[in-house]
């Protein structure tokens, strides 16, 4: 793909500043950085002045960004709650993505007389939830280390795999019309292979990155380029390791490449001084990334699609609203022996679709399964579950606090 040179820098110049410019003004309204950020991409996309389009270029760029803030989160996750919080992280994910999956097909197919296809797409658009929109707004609040945050973390991580195998089914069956049980049963049994050979590389690559930095003379910046370098290829490894071919980096966009190399991160906490300078030598990557990837959510959506005169847009929107906020807080309900004020955080963070549900339904788009009025409404509801929850959790936090 060719590539002006000067304007791209003059893009990322303003993907970057505006970037900090909205983050600053939503954190001075006390309102989540992160909706600042993603607001930027509204501004700056097809939404209001149209001056930046999604690339391959600024695709990888936020691919780095969203890597790097889940490396953070394995740096900073506490091992032992996240232990804690394995089988409610099971059934908040389960649960979150059963119900809509099955009530949007349902109410698509049967009462909105959709076709299969369609309704299955919708279905799975209102399954996906994103990690990186919850993950940053608990990190805005500071919040990113409670059990709260750990139960959510592993739901997000489960998350990811059943939205990852449900997108691949429902690919065949456009491809094919039929499900293929060998492709989904080879993804599954992929993911868990490394999933259980990640966390021994992981350690076994951690500690020589510690020996090397605690006994050799190095040139400067080895810490953050071994971990970059390192990061880069466990997001590769886990591409090989799970992401079908049928969809290529499409899928490993969406969720196997910046993922599941958590264990990564957490293997560095076993020295916390060591833990600490690698914190302190990543944190201005990460925060230079980082917001690249918001902005590129904000780019990613179009509000001119949307027509807010439609009685049926409104009507549709509202049902695929209800089905897909209480749809995945179905799961924080289930859990025994919490809050009810933490089940309904925990349900809340659960909520954002983000950039998952905008790849749910641009393959929807791109392969002419949905028309502009069903694209337009699932854009809608990726917005308002995007932008609502990280306002709602913010309000929540400090009603817990009182």
């Amino acid at each position: 793909m060719d590539v002006n040179v000067h304007e791209f820098f003059l893009i990322l110049f303003l993907i970057l500043i505006s970037a900090k410019i909205f983050g600053e003004l939503f954190a001075y309204l006390k309102l989540p950085a992160v909706l600042g950020e993603v607001f930027a991409g509204l501004v700056l996309g097809p939404s209001l002045l149209g001056i930046v389009q999604p690339n391959e270029i600024l695709k990888v760029l936020a691919e780095i960004g969203i890597i790097l803030l889940l490396f953070e989160v394995g740096l900073e996750t506490d091992v032992k709650k996240l232990k804690d919080a394995g089988t409610k992280s099971v059934v908040v994910a389960l649960v979150g993505a059963i119900i809509p999956f099955i009530l949007g097909y349902a109410v698509s197919h049967y009462l909105l007389e959709l076709p299969i296809l369609i309704s299955l797409f919708i279905g799975g658009t209102l399954t996906a939830t994103s990690i990186g929109i919850t993950i940053r707004a608990l990190k805005d609040m500071g919040k990113h280390r409670t059990s709260v945050a750990q139960i959510v973390i592993g739901a997000a991580v489960i998350d990811d795999i059943i939205g990852v195998v449900l997108l691949v089914m429902i690919y065949d069956f456009v491809l094919t019309g039929e499900i293929n049980l060998y492709t989904t049963a080879r993804i599954l049994f992929l993911i868990f292979i490394f999933f259980t050979i990640a966390p021994v590389l992981a350690s076994i690559v951690s500690k020589f990155i510690h020996v090397y930095d605690k006994h050799f003379k190095k040139a400067d910046g080895f810490i953050p380029s071994m971990i970059i370098c390192l990061i880069l290829l466990f997001a590769y490894l886990s591409h090989l390791f799970g992401a079908p071919e049928i969809l290529g980096a499409f899928t490993a966009g969406l969720a196997l490449s910046r993922r599941f190399f958590l264990p990564f991160g957490i293997s560095f906490q076993s020295d916390q001084g060591f833990l600490e300078r690698v914190e302190s030598n990543m944190k201005p990557i990460i925060q230079l990334f980082t917001p690249i990837f918001f902005v590129m959510v904000g780019v990613s959506v179009n509000l001119r699609v949307i027509d807010l005169s439609s009685s049926d847009f409104w009507i549709i929107s509202i049902v695929l609203l209800i089905i897909a906020i209480f749809g995945k807080m179905a799961g924080a309900f289930l859990i025994r022996k919490m809050s009810m004020l933490k089940k309904i955080i925990v349900g809340t963070a659960m909520v954002p679709r983000g950039e998952v549900g905008l790849v749910f339904a641009e393959l929807g788009r791109t392969t002419e399964i949905f028309n502009d009025e069903i694209y337009a409404i699932l854009v809608f509801v990726i917005i308002v579950t995007t932008i609502i929850p990280p306002l709602m959790l913010k309000w929540l936090f400090r009603l817990e606090e009182t």
